[in-house]
């Protein structure tokens, strides 16, 4: 499948950003915003929103910052990768496109954009999808160690906050990405040419200042863009997550830490549901596709927590 399975490219000033994003489906339809992760794009949603689309929903899937076609309305903004600007994006979209509430399904940095949408502006959320669950990151806790077993799934957020990991990451963007895929996805075939699809979303000018800023943000190792202070301040506080939630673990999702997310679920004041996928990596959309429609169905027609 292409591109075009996505729906139409269109673009629309939100916020800071002029946001690119497909969709597809009936514009009166329940909608739906599909968020991509690093360092992958819109394709990973390649087959999950056609689906959709077909039974009824709008679909939304957005590039986020940094990624594809993307850009910000003014050179002089900061280029902040930090949880509180990719979840205030979120709502800049559904502001711009007029959408009061939708489901937003995520997975990696989509899913933290997702959690912090949901969990600041519970009232835009139909429900939540979110891959390894609980995605709001723990900023204040983020220099005490953890077990050597989950240190090392991490070692690229360490070679990030030095400055050779910067060079390497600019120099080396589509190798480094490619080896992450492998590492993440270890039982997931994917062919040059499904890669190279999304690789071509790394070109975004912006792509390395923020992918290098989301990683010192999250370590306490760069400040924030100032405008997202107050933002930052709420998701310091770890706040749960109101809404009707699946969360999901791929059994061989090489980011996710030994022994999975399930205790994760205090996290989820609402009706939720913690699924694990039998196979699947850690961009467990473009890898199990059904098992994602299957859950965006469940929180569009409600059938969860019963």
């Amino acid at each position: 499948m292409n591109e075009n399975a996505l729906g139409s490219l269109r673009r629309v000033q939100a916020g800071v950003l002029k946001i690119a994003f497909h969709e597809s489906g009936p514009a009166d339809g329940p909608p739906v915003l599909l968020l991509h992760g690093f360092p992958y794009d819109v394709q990973s949603y390649v087959e999950v929103a056609p689906q959709l689309a077909a039974e009824g929903c709008r679909v939304v899937v957005p590039y986020l910052r940094g990624f594809g076609p993307t850009q910000f309305a003014d050179a002089g903004t900061p280029r902040s990768g930090e949880q509180a600007a990719i979840g205030a994006d979120v709502r800049d979209l559904l502001d711009a496109l007029a959408i009061p509430r939708a489901v937003l399904a995520g997975y990696d940095w989509g899913g933290t954009a997702a959690c912090v949408a949901a969990a600041l502006w519970p009232e835009r959320c139909t429900g939540l999808i979110s891959v390894n669950s609980y995605k709001i990151q723990n900023i204040a806790a983020a220099r005490q160690p953890i077990s050597p077993e989950n240190e090392a799934r991490y070692w690229y957020q360490y070679y990030f906050h030095a400055e050779r990991g910067r060079a390497g990451l600019a120099q080396n963007r589509r190798a480094l990405c490619k080896l992450l895929w492998r590492m993440w996805s270890p039982i997931w075939q994917f062919d040059d040419a499904t890669y190279e699809r999304s690789a071509a979303a790394f070109d975004n000018p912006d792509f390395v200042d923020i992918v290098i800023h989301s990683y010192r943000h999250r370590h306490g190792l760069a400040a924030g863009d100032p405008a997202y202070a107050a933002l930052e301040a709420r998701l310091a506080e770890q706040p749960d997550i109101s809404v009707p939630s699946i969360t999901f673990d791929g059994t061989d999702d090489g980011v996710m830490p030994v022994g999975g997310t399930a205790d994760h679920g205090h996290h989820f004041i609402g009706r939720h549901e913690h699924r694990v996928v039998q196979g699947a990596g850690h961009n467990l959309p473009q890898e199990k596709p059904q098992a994602f429609v299957d859950a965006v169905r469940d929180l569009v027609h409600g059938n969860i927590g019963r």
